[in-house]
């Protein structure tokens, strides 16, 4: 008996039906959540829900998370990107309160976001500390400074009478109907994209992230590269920190922090996108919109919400194994 060799066809299906699960995977995991809320709560599909979840589920999550996509891709984390919110936040509401100009205040706020960020990078690219524990412990000295501004992390209002109109507006105007918080977010998350897809720092970053050694032996200068990257990350998610304020008219310590752990999610879903698993900014906006729409449908349903995070982690993990499973199963079909 003869063995007969299958046709290219029969050889190609198997790997083109995994691959594409892989590099689709998530795009039919938003899918198919959607529509199992739609038909499980009612009112999931109405216009004020939709724009709910937009304005107030994904635009936040979405910045923090490109910012976290940033340092994931040059091979690292920052774990204090809500401390660099929380310290552009706070640098905002005090010079709001102390009467000074809202453009003032918010560039104020985007220099102490900004701050953080370049810490992290003399920690890093300075003094050589890993990523993780270099901003792991910005993290706990942010949380210490905030505790002491504070006096024991005592929120900060800002009075109904005390609060200028641009500060109002960036929270809660629209411009031709469309939402300020939003539009920005689509602005920081456009600009992300241009700096991946079209520059050479961008292009760099992804090199650093991958092959560090081949680029360190190119004659890139790789710790500047990351050092810009990280006080990126931190201006990028003091943006957040800005709006975050202008939308609650209050600083609270450590709020930002809320953020992390999604960020860290949707930035490692939004891997499943890129077939060779790479952070991408396409990824990450699906990753957080994904997330969005779990957080806004479970919250719908009552759910305990303690049981919310166990979904929400459920889902993460879900979509992450798959991704593995089927990329495993495209390289071996």
């Amino acid at each position: 008996m003869s063995l007969q060799t299958p046709p290219p066809a029969a050889i190609g299906l198997p790997r083109l039906i995994a691959g594409g699960l892989v590099r689709y995977g998530l795009i039919l995991a938003l899918v198919a959540v959607f529509a199992a809320f739609s038909v499980a709560t009612p009112t999931f599909l109405t216009p004020a829900n939709l724009q709910s979840i937009l304005v107030n589920n994904f635009t936040l999550l979405a910045i923090v998370s490109v910012a976290m996509t940033f340092a994931v891709a040059s091979g690292g984390i920052d774990l204090s990107v809500g401390t660099a919110m929380d310290f552009a936040s706070f640098a905002f509401v005090s010079l709001v309160l102390a009467g000074q100009p809202v453009a003032v205040a918010a560039f104020a706020g985007l220099a102490a976001g900004a701050f953080v960020g370049a810490f992290n990078a003399l920690l890093i690219s300075g003094i050589g500390a890993s990523p993780f524990l270099a901003t792991l412990g910005t993290l706990f000295i942010g949380r210490s400074i905030q505790q002491l501004l504070t006096n024991g992390g005592n929120p900060v209002y800002l009075p109904p009478n005390a609060v200028p109109e641009a500060f109002r507006f960036l929270g809660h105007g629209t411009i031709a109907g469309f939402p300020v918080p939003l539009a920005a977010a689509i602005v920081v998350i456009a600009a992300a994209a241009v700096v991946f897809a079209r520059t050479r720092f961008g292009r760099v970053i992804l090199s650093i992230g991958i092959q560090p050694g081949v680029v360190r032996y190119s004659g890139i200068a790789a710790p500047a590269h990351v050092a810009v990257t990280f006080i990126l990350v931190g201006l990028i998610a003091a943006i957040a920190g800005l709006i975050l304020t202008a939308t609650v008219t209050t600083y609270i310590p450590s709020s930002g922090n809320a953020f992390l752990l999604n960020a860290i999610g949707a930035t490692f879903i939004g891997t499943t996108l890129s077939p060779l698993g790479r952070p991408n900014v396409g990824g990450t906006v699906l990753g957080a919109l994904l997330l969005s729409i779990v957080a806004n449908g479970l919250l719908l349903t009552d759910l305990n919400f303690y049981w919310q995070q166990v979904g929400t982690g459920t889902l993460i993990f879900a979509v992450l194994a798959l991704s593995f499973i089927n990329r495993k199963a495209a390289g071996g079909a």
